[in-house]
């Protein structure tokens, strides 16, 4: 760790502790503020970057905790300051929130530039806003701290727990299949997500929170809290508090985001079943961070850590019966002999100190590796002629019978002719087919959307079919379950494999051997290929355009190719 600072080694001291015209300017707008001199100067200016909206339920609490954050920073002091960030409601924001993630990266990198800032404290938790956040002050480089927003308490109806997301695919199943009532599911619609906060089974919010808690960028346990628990206030003030020493000690990303962090979050992902999006995510932060990280290294990972976490959709219980459980502490207790406990987090201390006395209350709920709940970890990364640079799977979510299987392609060009074909009763198309979405890639989506998991045509739900394979180039919800495969890379808009498949091709998928083949003749699909062509441009301006020019394909972590590590930006000229 490096020496402590003094007040003049502040990067907010070029704004605000000079004395020339310019300085003055800046103090003498604060002072417009209500601000006294008194309130800045030789204090580090922190910057709350906070993600909440109106119209965003996994952030609605989000507004208050600001103030038990600013609390936290005064009390250490601070000088707080907050700033609005793009918020990326997973439910509303269309065609995806995935389109937009890079937006709110770029947003915050450059909110942490330009502003007279030492230290950030990133409040979020919805989906794409964790990556979002974590990518841009990786990139900006000031120590940051992140305050995960938390799930919401579990659903409930009719005496029975709820899952959101996970519950919602398993009875609309049963709604299709004539076995749900409208009354019953408008009951569900009521009682399914009962407080403010992210989804609160292991999807893609749970997963990305806790990621970044095995990464060492939240305080210690700080990812389980419920959102609507008071624990959770009372870790945003300590928050607070704690980013203030961590600009003194100049405790900045890189000294903690190391490979060995990256692989202890990539096992702690393994173990919780977490959410197939995090491969997308966690490539990008690491190669924001300088950091060389492909898919295999998942897949390595995944066969040396099995799923303990019984949490849906993998599992049976919801986040917050593992917060009673003992939380991300005591499931990496569990794992602590295969974890790198040397690594520095944002308490300045190593990652095993930060875990030392955790236990685990709840066996039912955190397994012990002697007795997992699935033997390997939550994803597998095959390859093949069909997916040349990888495709993704959670094996442990999956029918077992899945997991090795030949069958006919049933074809579909895009989305929406998937959805008009699923509904009719005259479908030529058995359980035994392998269902295949094209163009829902980064660019073809466009931005990925989460089409990954295929709804089972309406004549086989109606016969008892709960399960059969799918593959697209896109995501899948981390809420959601069953065999499917995902994030084909490359994609079928910029002419993979994938474009190619046509009904009735026969297609093989060996998950134990992590392969998938497409049973067409190398002249065959040539003939293909040279038939084939370019859809046309989704978008011919604006942040689309931009989009669609720089997006990197799913296995390079689907950043912008402008973004990625390299030499730093230049801090702003202060004239």
């Amino acid at each position: 760790m490096s020496s402590r600072k003094r007040p003049e080694d502040l990067r907010s001291h070029r704004w605000l502790g000079v004395s020339d015209l310019r300085s003055f300017g800046h103090r003498s707008r604060l002072r417009q503020m209500g601000y006294d001199g008194a309130d800045f100067g030789a204090k580090p200016v922190i910057g709350i970057i906070n993600t909440w909206s109106d119209i965003n339920a996994c952030h609605a609490h989000l507004r208050s905790r600001a103030e038990d954050v600013k609390r936290g920073v005064l009390q250490a002091g601070g000088f707080p300051v907050e700033l609005p960030a793009m918020s990326l409601a997973e439910p509303f924001v269309k065609p995806s929130t995935m389109l937009y993630r890079n937006f709110l990266a770029m947003e915050v990198e450059e909110l942490l530039r330009s502003h007279p800032l030492d230290g950030a404290v990133l409040m979020g938790g919805c989906d794409k806003t964790t990556p979002g956040l974590i990518m841009g002050a990786i990139s900006m480089g000031i120590p940051a701290i992140y305050i995960p927003a938390g799930p919401m308490l579990r659903g409930n109806w009719r005496g029975e727990p709820l899952g959101s997301g996970s519950d919602v695919w398993k009875y609309w199943m049963e709604k299709r299949a004539g076995n749900i009532t409208d009354e019953q599911w408008n009951e569900m619609e009521g009682g399914i997500a009962r407080s403010f906060g992210t989804c609160m089974v292991m999807g893609t919010a749970a997963t990305m929170m806790s990621i970044s808690e095995a990464l060492g960028l939240t305080l210690p346990g700080a990812s389980s809290i419920p959102a609507a628990d008071s624990n959770h206030p009372r870790m945003c003030g300590a928050a607070g508090r704690r980013i203030v020493d961590m600009v003194w000690e100049d405790l900045t990303p890189d000294k903690i985001l190391t490979t060995a962090a990256f692989d202890n979050a990539i096992k702690v992902h393994m173990a919780l079943g977490g959410s197939t999006n995090a491969i997308v995510h966690v490539v990008a932060m690491a190669r924001r961070a300088g950091l060389k990280l492909d898919m295999q290294r998942f897949d390595e990972i995944s066969r040396q850590i099995p799923v303990i976490a019984n949490i849906r959709p993998s599992g049976k219980y919801l986040m917050e019966d593992f917060f009673y459980a003992g939380g991300l502490r005591a499931l990496m207790r569990e794992l602590k002999d295969k974890l790198d406990l040397s690594c520095l987090t944002v308490t300045g201390k190593a990652l095993g100190e930060n875990i030392d006395g955790a236990e685990v209350f709840q066996h039912d709920v955190i397994h012990p590796l002697s007795d997992p709940i699935y033997a390997e970890g939550a994803t597998a990364v095959l390859t093949g002629n069909l997916a040349p640079r990888g495709c993704v799977m959670k094996p442990a979510a999956a029918e077992k019978r899945l997991l090795k299987h030949r069958g006919p392609a049933i074809a579909f060009d895009d989305y929406n002719h998937m959805a008009r074909e699923v509904e009719r009763d005259d479908l030529d198309v058995t359980a035994d087919h392998i269902m295949v979405l094209k163009n829902a890639g980064p660019k073809g989506g466009p931005g990925m959307p989460e089409w990954g998991m295929l709804p089972i045509p309406a004549k086989l739900i109606k016969a008892g079919v709960r399960d059969m394979l799918r593959i697209s180039d896109g995501r899948m919800s981390g809420t959601s379950y069953g065999a499917c495969i995902l994030h084909v890379a490359p994609e079928s808009y910029v002419g993979g494999p994938l474009a190619l498949v046509q009904t009735g091709d026969e297609i093989e998928v060996d998950v134990p051997a992590r392969r998938i083949h497409l049973h067409v003749t190398d002249a065959e699909l040539a003939r293909r290929r040279a038939a084939w062509k370019q859809p046309p441009p989704r978008y011919t301006r604006g942040y689309g355009a931009m989009f669609s020019q720089h997006i990197g394909q799913a296995d390079e972590g689907c950043d912008f190719d402008f973004l990625a590590a390299g030499a730093p930006t230049p801090e702003p000229e202060i004239h």
